[in-house]
């Protein structure tokens, strides 16, 4: 059958699409589709209760051309549809699967009332191009800033979904603005430029980690150029408008950034072509634009080149003077071949996953064959392990001391490496317990690079784990004014809530977070939150909302337990809580989540037994002065004598 004529809007659940604006919404809150999962929603709304086959869905998403792995290709945009709907294949609300034949939409489409519709809807029609065209022959160091991710009080093996999940996070600017907040930054001075995603126009996927690379190193050189007067939204932020259709004056909007910088790269087995231009967001004026044809081997200097005449452009703009000289980091390597391997490195460390921990510490490595006095490349190795050792993907004892090492190498060639610092503030604060040093050296990191979110995030923690909570907030909103659409930082934000005893805040903000993302893992803590306020029937609700956890790991039993545990049903926790016992026997749990399953049960002794051993392996929480969860032990003495050994104050 041919489709139906598209209504001006569809309405299901509790979402809304636009089909002319390629929106959807659910509520209030914007989320994001890329194009392929859009086409494939669009199809089956506009054919709801019937089957759509597999061939013509292909031959929607790849017209006129032979995907070779269109059935791979197809299967991966439903499984982000789905994902974003928060629909699953096996208990369907809205798309069917048709074995062997293609999928039906079963849930039951309305068109809303017109008053729901929102601003973000209509295009500007002054929209510019997201592909730079060709721009003016302009005749003519590597630094990396991480992903801003937290360290976390539990199992951190379970949070690697949340980073794998990163990739498909919503875009809105919900928790931007959001009422609830209590502590809302001050407002900054200086001017804010987002760097879009670097498009690769190769037609390699495999060239995806240099136009990454290059995105990750022009936020980290125009952070460096001139920090005082404008700040750069980071690239976890950025990096969701790979593929988004607004227009460059609604991401100006939603980002706060007065400037956007986008280009595009293309290389060859010899030479690089990249080109970019700024771009004014609130009229979309193109204000500079270059292009520029290398030699490969000029990549290294040619970022900051760039960054410079950038700085230069902004400062004209604002009336002010260009800078008397190029005032970007040198190039920290002069092998073209060690930075090569060490974007690559960056590339796999981005994706937050244990195969891609792996991948990222032999590019690394492969860096330093290339060039023992790398700095970065050392940096990039310290952040992997730390990492590990952070969420004991490997045991803390084992990687803790390779990462210290390798943070220590990276300082010795480089002092104002701020990634560096960073790392060693988490490893002095996740295993040293020595808050003080911690405290330094994420202080040293951000006078070395004031843009760098990932150190006020981490500095944040560092300060709320100790009960500091006005000087979190302060530090956490810091990250987020660079970071704004970084979940992380904003879940990080409901935990500092929930662990300062503010539940309604709490709640308020994680629940805007599962809005954005749903399922999004971290966000999951607001069981928690419904247990301390008493909330049992909304904690009970959490658990049979369907496959929100991996209830087959240890961090999922653990939850069962003490939800069941919490609300009088002994006997579901006691299963539970059997599960996690075997679990940790086998070395696939930690004696924190054993002691947590024991609170539960209301074993006071054998909870504190089992701290006692988190401690000795250094597998305890840190946040064990200020997480409720601990409140049934705090009177104990061998409880004080645990924040003793961390080195708690009073």
């Amino acid at each position: 059958m041919n489709a139906r004529p598209s209504p001006a809007r569809f309405e299901f659940g509790n979402f809304v699409v636009n089909p002319a604006a390629r929106t959807i919404h659910k509520g209030k809150i914007r989320l994001k589709l890329h194009r392929q999962p859009f086409d494939v929603l669009m199809m089956l709304l506009e054919r709801a209760g019937e089957v759509v086959t597999r061939e013509e869905l292909e031959a929607k998403l790849w017209p006129g051309t032979e995907f070779v792995d269109s059935e791979h290709g197809l299967n991966t945009a439903v499984k982000k549809l789905r994902r974003v709907l928060g629909d699953s294949a096996e208990e369907p609300r809205f798309i069917e699967t048709v074995p062997r034949v293609g999928y039906r939409f079963i849930g039951l489409v309305s068109e809303p009332r017109a008053e729901i519709a929102t601003a973000e809807d209509v295009e500007s029609p002054s929209a510019v191009s997201r592909v730079p065209v060709a721009l003016p022959v302009a005749v003519n160091s590597p630094i990396s800033t991480p992903a801003s991710n937290g360290s976390f009080w539990y199992s951190r093996g379970f949070w690697l979904t949340a980073f794998a999940s990163l990739a498909a996070l919503t875009l809105i600017s919900y928790l931007w603005s959001s009422q609830t907040w209590k502590h809302e930054p001050a407002p900054s001075t200086r001017v804010m430029l987002a760097v879009l995603p670097f498009q690769n126009l190769t037609g390699d996927p495999a060239q995806d980690y240099l136009s990454d690379g290059l995105t990750e190193e022009m936020i980290d050189q125009l952070g460096r150029t001139a920090p005082g007067q404008f700040g750069v939204i980071a690239r976890t932020t950025v990096e969701r408008y790979a593929d988004e259709k607004d227009s460059l004056q609604q991401i100006g909007q939603r980002l706060g950034a007065k400037y956007v910088l986008e280009g595009s790269v293309r290389r060859d087995s010899h030479d690089v072509r990249i080109a970019a231009q700024l771009v004014q967001a609130s009229d979309q004026k193109v204000i500079w634009a270059r292009q520029y044809d290398r030699q490969l081997t000029s990549l290294l200097s040619l970022q900051s080149e760039i960054a410079g005449e950038i700085a230069d452009e902004i400062q004209l703009t604002l009336g002010g003077e260009p800078r008397a000289a190029a005032a970007s980091n040198p190039p920290n390597t002069s092998s073209y071949e060690a930075y090569d391997l060490y974007l690559q490195g960056r590339f796999f460390l981005n994706k937050r996953t244990v195969e891609g921990f792996g991948r990222a510490a032999a590019y690394f490595q492969q860096a330093i064959d290339k060039d023992p006095n790398y700095a970065r490349a050392y940096a990039g190795l310290a952040d992997v392990d730390a990492l590990i050792s952070s969420w004991y993907v490997e045991s803390p004892e084992v990687y803790t001391p390779k990462a210290r090492a390798a943070a220590l190498k990276a300082l010795q060639l480089d002092p104002n490496l701020a990634e560096a610092h960073t790392a060693l503030g988490l490893i002095a604060q996740n295993y040293d317990w020595d808050w003080q040093t911690a405290e330094r050296e994420y202080r040293r990191a951000i006078e070395l690079e004031p843009n760098y979110a990932t150190a006020h995030h981490w500095y944040a923690e560092c300060l709320a784990l100790q009960g500091r909570f006005n000087e979190a907030f302060v530090e956490i909103d810091r990250a987020r004014q660079l970071d704004p659409l970084s979940l992380i930082i904003s879940v990080d934000r409901a935990a500092f809530f929930y662990f300062s005893r503010q539940y309604d805040r709490a709640i308020a903000e994680f629940r805007a977070v599962e809005a954005m993302q749903p399922n999004f893992p971290r966000s999951q803590l607001i069981v928690g939150v419904y247990l301390q306020k008493g909330m049992n029937a909304e904690a009970l609700k959490f658990l049979n909302l369907g496959p929100r956890l991996e209830f087959s790991d240890a961090w999922g039993y653990m939850q069962i337990a003490q939800v069941y545990g919490r609300t009088g049903h002994r006997q579901e926790a006691e299963r539970a809580f059997s599960h996690l016992l075997e679990l940790y026997s086998q070395g696939k749990a930690v004696s924190t989540q054993v002691a947590i399953g024991y609170i539960a049960l209301g074993d006071k002794e054998k909870a504190i037994e089992y701290l006692q051993k988190g401690c000795q392996d250094h597998t305890i929480s840190t946040a064990l002065k200020v997480d409720p969860i601990y409140d049934p032990l705090r009177k104990d003495p061998r409880f004080q004598e645990l924040l003793h050994k961390m080195h708690f104050t009073p």
